[in-house]
């Protein structure tokens, strides 16, 4: 009984598509990350001019390039905004974009292809600010496929391909079979529909289409028609293998071309398959479901696979291969280069040669840069750029010509190979990668020859384009601008396009490139060290040295120079800079002071610095006796001295709030019975008693808000007191309107609308008023949402009953529901969360129970009304895994949790104090998300900014003592974890970490060209005459010190020596006194080519302390070879075995188990054959117990024994699986084993000898099988799970700490998208909890697309044995989405007493 849950959101783009998808102006982009689907809106923002140029590196040997040699102009940069995202229940294998009749956003639609052969049509609903799914279709059925023989439809090549005029799609699927979408156009006949059924393999969902007909208007009911499925024997016989086909441009009919062959094209027949593939362009009849064949092209070179549609001005078809490209035309016109030498021996077809090139065209993208000439951009594997130039003569291409971008004009900016590519506007190319960060790159060209006059379908794409990006861009447009001066005089001199000289066209242009933004990538994650709760003194994590750390992970991503050696942490380690000597704090804040304060005498302070930074504190303390103070301190280098001969009366009582008005020259105090205002020199200016003049009683304050220049005050009897500050700084209380006073109200906040977001308005208001931009927001005790213009508050401009249900969505038509289950709100705080590039404001709303659900506002238009206000419930919520506790909030001064913050860390977020200290905030590219810190409870944050704290922080902790922090610097938080680059710039394939001198073992792999060596045998070989050179990995091993982040030693590896393998182990050094030292154990292989075998072997390394060089510390550490040991075979795996410091080494077929000797050899003592290269040899720590799994026979159950020393195999998997990771996951008495295979799948065995079909244990049973969706790379057991912040603070809940308790062990998966999930063990009782709950959520929650998650996570699986399956954590994680009365249901129907029971579950594994 386990749960499969996903920690970290994929970062691998597989797909991008850009389109007008929020409007029909809008310029948006549409990227898939496997199973994460996000879509993106581009800004365009200018740069600030000391940012250094991308494309030029900014270290150099170590140390940072000097300010001279980096760009400081100002640019104009393409940022991109995340809209919105969704995790799906499906692996996105293809996107494209269809333009319908009729949509609600007036923008296209996107066809998203999913695995294995699925269609989802969305659109976008504005009113709604959702996507909208249209249809689903399914062909995925067997009754589908021709024969119960055929290969299945995961091991097929399937893809997807749209009509550039949007009047069908298509989809291959299977061996020889494609569906056909067809979409319906302007002058369709109706009356078709009504012959035309649905066929019976489609499966529509959409809400329209089942009860409407067309209207009024003539507008269909659906934008499609039913779909169909071809054979594609039945469009050609000859299409026995397709390779590859795709719609074309500039034909009146549906017309794709197919690259296919009728024989299987094959490396080792070359001979005989020489060019046996042909390029045919159909044109398709979808009212007779037939084709028609234009033309066909034949003895295409073997080795092409991609068929690229081109639009004007060349058109026609550009076929990729890896050697060589060739154009064909409409006519059937080829022309086409040669890159590499290899294509003249390969193929007898015509091609211009360019083999001086060297080119490898394998796995490059290629993407059309304009269409002024039709350049088109060639990124290559390895990162490079070069362009594609056609040679135009007239209306028809003359040649086409390939050049390599110069190193000058960005020729390296990208570092490795591509995975997808899309224009997103004039000058701007989004490259999608799997193996670095995905980033948005601009061009620009400069060209001497004269333009030639645009023809019409020329100037009407250039209108499209125009439309999507209407900015104007100076600096990518600059060169282009300079010919457009001159362009009247030029084009006077044309008579006709046709007049243009082939010799001008030579004159190519010059292209520059540079990176605009990225997208963070930590795909692929090849390897993955835990750390324990010890961590080395120089990590970052080490700067809160009494905090318990959580869960803190060293994993190498990306690969070739991306690749990177990363630090993850679930929480946000601060970097404490002060800790100041005040004590019994309850709450702090700081200010800035225009003018210097004089200290005391006797101080040593001379003055409190410059306005800019914060240089006092106030502190709210109660002393001993219970008595509240405010104490005000003059702070200078860490140093607190507190003023005692200023104006500011200590003995007033405690402070509730702090802030300033009338542009920071007046400091304003909120006490509980009156309001004091300072100037910036701390004298006091102003006193406002809080008086109530009908009553006899003086009310206290509460709370406060502050907006200038207005600030808002609600008193204990749950009305409010506005004040605003005049011209002078004075203090005088506004009349309130009689919704406004007489109104019951719990929190409060203040927001500027200074960019009118919320769009409210009353209908008599003046247009132009200064004041209107500041509005007040009230949480009722009713549980409704009231907005106030502060300039007018006679009557609320938006009011909203029902928010304390908490419900998806939120607008003033809200029906409140006859339920009980209502959520105890107490707070409420409107405020901006985002970077430099975009900030937007947010609804926040904390409850009793310490949860904080966050809303975004949104401008919601439909055909039938205007545009209205509404919130939006976010997916990310943070959410309390702990009752709070009584003392906490009784010693809190003010129910104000929730702290605004303008820039911490360049970022406007939120900062939650309480038991569960937490950072809310996102990034223009991500979305909202909340980071725990890890760190003892907090009584109150505060921001602060100082000379020596760059926008930090101050808070209070638990015991009351005053801290000043930064976030850590040079981290990332895109994933929801801290994230931090130790070491990059070279491809690590294996590391190790050697915990007692703080060092890493890196294993390096270089690419290098492999010539053939000296033999007697073959003299030719000394005579080779090929240039373009194979490749093989050449490895070296270095030790990387992380506290100066310099690489200290190396040890260089034989030529053709690779690096499989790294494990830091416990190693017995000595047979006489048994003693043991970490050591670093590496395994390498020998390629030395495919006729011979291969040779691994074994080192044994220590870190020894040695004399460091002159003014370099950390060269104090060397490698120290121990043991070298060569074996036949690769050395593919290792492990720690035993209790008597012995390794496992899987070298070969066997997996041997060795002992170091004192004579640095390795003595085998134990082996096992196994007949296969092993890919995973692990033993469960100290128990003997090992798995051994390999790609063709499974995973093998062994045991070692030391006396007589032994390696026996106990059982093994009944099927053959092809296994890439397993990992051992003991549950009390029970032992399980978990394989992932290349397809995703999650297989969970166990090994139960007492059950009678283990046949006495010989056999693993297979439980369950759960599809993952991902590429697992690797598997770590977690030996305890992962400490959530509530654990580390102290304060868990045991409302359910037997349950908590059960869930010890746990697995840790990378894969090969860069995400981390997380396979937990359950107790039958925690599982019968949360299947229930799971079957609730299925039913009840949206599925982005219309997929199914049941259907999604299942696999086929022929010998289990009735296990119960795998849990989705991905549905449990969205418990927080549902509103309060489902999740009072979802209670019921999982059986347990309270929701805190769920809750308790749901923080055990990890979510």
């Amino acid at each position: 009984m386990q749960c499969f849950t996903q920690l970290t959101p994929p970062t691998a783009v597989t797909h991008a598509i850009s389109l007008p998808f929020l409007s029909a102006s809008a310029n948006n982009l549409v990227i898939a990350k496997t199973s994460l689907l996000q879509l993106f809106s581009l800004k365009s923002i200018i740069a600030d001019s000391a940012e250094p140029d991308p494309t030029l590196p900014s270290i150099q040997n170590g140390r940072p390039l000097l300010a001279k040699n980096q760009r400081r102009e100002r640019m104009q940069t393409t940022k991109l905004v995340l809209i919105t995202q969704y995790e799906l229940s499906g692996t996105v294998i293809g996107l494209g974009r269809v333009k319908t009749l009729r949509s609600t956003s007036g923008g296209e639609a996107v066809l998203i292809a999913l695995k294995d052969a699925k269609l989802s049509l969305i659109e976008w609903d504005p009113e709604r600010y959702d996507i909208s799914t249209i249809s689903v279709h399914f062909y995925e059925r067997d009754d589908i496929r021709s024969s119960p023989w055929a290969t299945p439809l995961a091991q097929c090549v399937n893809f997807l391909t749209v009509d550039p005029s949007s009047r069908c799609a298509a989809l291959k699927f299977g061996a020889r079979h494609i569906a056909i979408l067809p979409f319906h156009q302007a002058g369709d006949d109706l009356v078709m529909d009504d012959f035309e059924g649905e066929s019976s393999h489609d499966q529509l969902q959409s809400s329209e289409s089942k009860n409407k007909q067309v209207n009024g208007n003539g507008v269909h009911r659906s934008p499609y028609r039913a779909s169909f499925v071809l054979s594609l024997l039945a469009l050609d016989p000859n299409l026995m293998h397709v390779v590859h086909l795709a719609f074309l441009h500039e034909y009146r009919e549906p017309t794709f071309g197919v690259l296919s062959s009728r024989l299987a094209s094959s490396n080792a027949l070359l001979r005989d398959r020489k060019d046996v593939l042909s390029y045919t362009v159909y044109t398709l009849d979808l009212e007779q479901r037939a084709s028609t064949t234009l033309l066909s092209v034949t003895t295409l070179p073997y080795d092409l696979h991609t068929v690229l549609p081109l639009s004007l001005p060349v058109g026609g078809a550009l076929l990729v291969g890896f050697n060589e490209v060739i154009h064909v035309d409409q006519a059937g016109k080829t022309n086409g280069v040669a890159v590499n030498e290899f294509s003249t021996q390969n193929t007898s077809f015509g091609l211009a040669s360019q083999v001086e090139l060297g080119m490898r065209l394998e796995g490059c993208v290629i993407e059309q840069l304009g269409i002024s000439n039709g350049d088109m951009l060639i990124i290559l594997k390895s990162g490079e750029l070069a362009i594609l130039h056609f040679r135009i003569d007239g209306r028809s291409v003359a040649g086409v010509s390939v050049r390599i971008i110069a190193e000058e004009n960005g020729r390296h900016i990208l570092p490795t190979a591509a995975s997808c590519s899309t224009p997103v506007g004039r000058g701007r190319i989004f490259v999608g990668s799997e193996e670095s960060d995905s980033t948005v790159i601009g061009w620009s060209s400069r060209t001497t020859k004269p333009k030639r006059q645009r023809s019409f379908a020329e100037a009407r794409v250039h209108a499209e384009l125009d439309a999507l990006d209407p900015e104007e861009d100076g600096e990518e447009e600059e060169a282009e601008d300079e010919d457009d001066l001159y362009y009247n005089e030029k084009a006077d001199n044309q008579t006709s396009p046709q007049a243009i000289s082939s010799a001008s066209d030579t004159e190519v242009d010059e292209y520059l490139f540079r990176i605009h933004d990225s997208l963070v990538n930590l795909a692929p994650l090849r390897d993955i060290v835990v750390l324990g709760a010890e961590l080395s003194p120089s990590t970052d994590f080490q700067s809160a040295a009494d905090a318990t750390s959580p869960l803190q992970l060293i994993v190498s991503t990306g690969c070739g120079t991306a690749s990177t050696l990363t630090t993850l942490s679930q929480g946000i380690v601060p970097e404490i800079k002060h800790r100041l000597d005040i004590g019994n704090v309850q709450a702090v804040w700081a200010a800035a002071m225009k003018h210097a304060v004089t200290p005391p005498s006797g101080s040593s302070i001379q003055s409190l610095g410059a306005h800019e930074y914060d240089n006092v504190i106030i502190t709210s303390v109660t002393d001993d006796s219970g008595d509240e103070q405010s104490h005000v301190y003059a702070l200078q280098a860490g140093i607190a001295t507190e003023l005692l001969e200023s104006d500011f009366d200590s003995s007033a009582g405690a402070t509730i709030a702090l802030g300033t008005l009338n542009g920071g020259t007046r400091i304003v105090q909120v006490l509980k019975n009156e309001i004091r205002a300072y100037d910036d020199d701390l004298s006091l200016a102003q006193i406002f008693p809080i008086s109530e003049e009908a009553t006899s009683e003086d009310p206290k304050v509460d709370g406060a808000s502050f907006a200038e220049p207005y600030l808002l005050l609600l008193r204990d009897d749950s009305n409010l007191t506005l004040l605003k500050s005049d011209d002078s700084g004075e203090l005088e209380e506004i009349e309130q309107g009689a919704a406004l006073s007489t109104g019951n109200w719990v929190s409060i906040s203040l927001f500027d609308d200074s960019n009118d977001v919320f769009r409210l308005s009353l209908d008599d208001e003046e247009p132009e008023n200064e004041e209107s931009s500041v509005l007040i927001f009230l949480l009722s005790a009713d549980g409704g949402l009231q907005i106030f213009k502060a300039s007018n508050t006679s009557i609320p401009v938006y009011r909203a009953n029902g928010l304390n249900f908490l419900p998806p969505f939120l607008s003033e038509d809200f029906t409140v529901r006859r339920s009980n289950a209502r959520e105890s709100l107490v707070e409420i705080l409107v405020a901006e969360l985002g970077d430099s590039v975009l900030k937007s404001p947010y609804l926040l709303l904390r409850s009793a129970n310490d949860d904080v659900t966050i809303y975004y506002p949104y401008q919601a238009t439909s055909e039938t009304s205007r545009a209205a206000l509404r919130f939006a419930k976010t997916s990310s919520q943070v959410t309390s895994t702990t009752v709070p506790f009584e003392d906490f909030d009784r010693r809190m001064h003010c129910n104000q949790r929730l702290r605004a913050v303008h820039n911490i860390g360049n970022f406007s977020a939120v900062l939650r104090s309480g038991v569960s200290p937490c950072l809310i905030l996102r990034t223009a590219s991500t979305s909202v998300m909340s980071i725990p810190f890890v760190s003892e409870s907090v009584r109150a944050f505060h921001s602060f900014h100082s000379q020596d704290c760059q926008r930090g922080y101050i808070y209070v902790d638990d015991m009351g003592a005053i801290s000043i922090a930064q976030l850590p610097m040079h981290v990332n938080l895109s994933t929801g974890w801290v994230s931090q680059t130790l070491f990059s710039g070279e491809d690590i394939v294996a590391f190790g970490y050697h915990a007692a001198t703080d060092r890493y073992v890196i294993g390096i792999d270089e690419k290098v060209n492999y010539k053939l060596p000296d033999d007697e045998l073959h003299p030719e070989w000394a005579h080779e005459e090929t240039h373009l050179l194979p490749q093989i990995e050449q490895g070296a091993i270095k030790l990387f010190t992380p506290a100066s982040r310099t690489i200290t030693d190396t040890y260089a590896l034989d030529a053709g020596e690779a690096v499989m393998c790294i494990k830091t182990m416990s190693l017995e050094i000595s047979e006489i006194t048994h003693a043991r030292r970490p050591l670093i154990v590496v395994g390498t292989s020998l390629v030395r080519g495919e006729d011979l075998y291969s040779k691994g072997r074994i080192y044994v390394f220590d870190i020894i302390e040695v004399v460091p060089e002159p003014g370099l510390p950390e060269t104090s550490r060397k490698l120290k070879l121990i043991a070298k040991e060569e074996v036949k075979g690769a050395v593919t795996s290792l492990s720690e075995i035993g209790n008597e410091g012995f390794l496992l080494a899987a070298q070969g077929q066997k997996c041997m188990v060795r002992g170091l000797k004192e004579d640095g050899t390795l003595l085998p003592v134990a082996f096992i054959d196994t007949q296969c290269y092993v890919s995973v040899a692990k033993e469960l720590k100290a128990s003997g117990l090992c798995i051994m799994a390999d790609a063709v026979k499974g995973v093998w159950l062994t045991g070692y024994m030391e006396d007589p020393y032994q390696l026996r195999l106990f059982g093994k998997s009944a099927d053959h699986i092809e296994v890439v990771a397993a990992e051992f996951l003991p549950s009390g008495k029970d032992l399980f084993v978990v394989v992932v295979d290349a397809d995703g799948e999650v297989h969970v065995f166990q090994f139960d000898p007492h059950n009678p079909k283990s046949l006495i244990g010989q056999r693993l049973l297979l439980l369950s099988s759960f599809n993952t969706g991902l590429y697992p790379t690797t598997m770590t057991l977690l030996t305890r799970p992962p400490k959530s912040v509530e654990q580390s603070n102290g304060h868990v809940d045991t409302t359910d700490a037997d349950e908590t308790a059960a869930i010890r062990h746990r697995i840790l998966i990378g894969s090969q998208n860069g995400s981390l999930s997380l396979l937990s063990s359950l107790t039958p009782s925690a599982y019968r909890t949360l299947a229930a709950m799971q079957a609730y959520l299925t039913n009840t929650l949206p599925h982005p697309l219309g997929l199914n998650p049941r259907a999604y996570r299942a696999a086929e699986s022929d010998n289990a044995v009735g296990g119960r399956a795998v849990l989705d954590g991905d549905v449990l994680k969205r418990w927080m989405e549902l509103g309060s009365w489902k999740r009072v249901e979802g209670v019921a129907r999982a059986g347990v007493e309270s929701e805190w029971n769920i809750r308790g579950l749901l923080s055990g594994l990890g979510l």
